[in-house]
């Protein structure tokens, strides 16, 4: 995964954000292995999908879980994607052993 250190993206308050398979890093943010993990499986998610329907689908799925939680931070722990990478971000090999389309059972 290419990681991309710069001032700009994302935005300050975040410490990175994958784009494309991309990860922006905000200059001073330290990146463990497990950050590196949680957004390596995103990025399995993304070409699953064909990358634009995996933002299509995190977005929906976030605007359901805002419509239901009223809170930003809860409808983002709520999102099939997120719930699949927090889950497995500290288990190094789960990408080695994870099935296609894995963040289905992740739905609610």
């Amino acid at each position: 995964m290419k990681i991309v250190v710069n001032n700009i993206i994302p935005f300050p308050g975040y410490k990175a954000i994958n784009l494309f398979g991309v990860l922006f890093v905000r200059k001073n943010a330290k990146i463990d292995n497990i950050t590196l993990n949680h957004e390596a499986i995103h990025t399995a998610q993304m070409k699953e999908l064909l990358y634009i329907f995996f933002y299509l689908f995190y977005v929906i799925d976030w605007l359901i879980g805002f419509m239901a939680y009223v809170s930003f931070s809860e409808a983002y722990r709520d999102i099939c994607f997120e719930k699949e990478a927090y889950q497995n971000e500290g288990n190094i090999n789960y990408l080695k052993s994870r099935k296609p389309f894995a963040f289905i059972k992740y739905l609610k």
